[in-house]
């Protein structure tokens, strides 16, 4: 009875009742956040096969691409792999992804390369400090780079810059997708290796990165 009285004020006073999400995650999404298949297969004979993770509606979502890279290598080599991942979030969403409302806040000059002498096996490092990206940009590098073959397993990818700062393992969890704008999580990494990472090239003691190595833009230790 008294239900029906509040309902009956409220609605004589004017005001008209309205569902409010009440949501505590991220706001929802009003983009579909999806390519369709037509717009997805008419590139489909042209590159390599990859998913990278675009910004959509405030969360990280994947998107299938292809990349010129030789297939040869797209699934062998983790440098040659992270540098076409990188290549493609650095690249300005297509037509169809605009529409279906997806962004990028990955933005260069940013390269990617090998790690440095002593680095646990499998580190890759930026031209600039991960830490120096925006939280949204290294959670779109973490979660592409960990579902590939540049990852470390486990949904985790092993992260360092041009600086003599020892790598970080970076996760991309269902959480950071949800809220790629908060700090992607980071666990011990692994010890590091005695030796030259694969692919390196160093001469005498000489640490930090190897002449024609990763980390484009550090300068070589003479």
């Amino acid at each position: 009875m008294a239900a029906a009285a509040l309902t009956a004020l409220v609605t004589g006073c004017g005001i008209r009742t309205t569902s409010v999400p009440v949501d505590a995650g991220a706001a929802p999404s009003r983009v579909p956040c999806s390519v369709t298949g037509e717009s997805a297969s008419a590139t489909a004979a042209q590159g390599v096969p990859v998913r990278v993770f675009l910004v959509c509606g405030s969360q990280l979502e994947a998107v299938d691409r292809r990349t010129p890279l030789p297939e040869a290598n797209a699934g062998g080599d983790p440098v040659v792999t992270a540098k076409g991942l990188l290549v493609q979030l650095l690249a300005e969403p297509s037509d169809d992804e605009r529409q279906a409302g997806f962004t990028t806040a990955v933005r260069g000059p940013l390269v990617v390369g090998d790690g440095y002498e002593g680095d646990p096996a499998g580190t890759l490092r930026l031209s600039r400090q991960p830490e120096d990206l925006t939280p949204v940009a290294l959670s779109q590098i973490v979660c592409t780079f960990s579902a590939s073959s540049a990852g470390a397993g486990d949904h985790t990818v092993l992260l360092g810059g041009p600086g003599p700062y020892a790598p970080k393992r970076y996760q991309c969890t269902t959480e950071l997708k949800e809220r790629p704008e908060s700090a992607p999580p980071t666990t011990a990494p692994p010890e590091a290796t005695t030796g030259t990472p694969t692919g390196t090239e160093t001469s005498g003691t000489t640490t930090g990165p190897a002449t024609g190595s990763a980390a484009p833009g550090a300068t070589p230790a003479g």
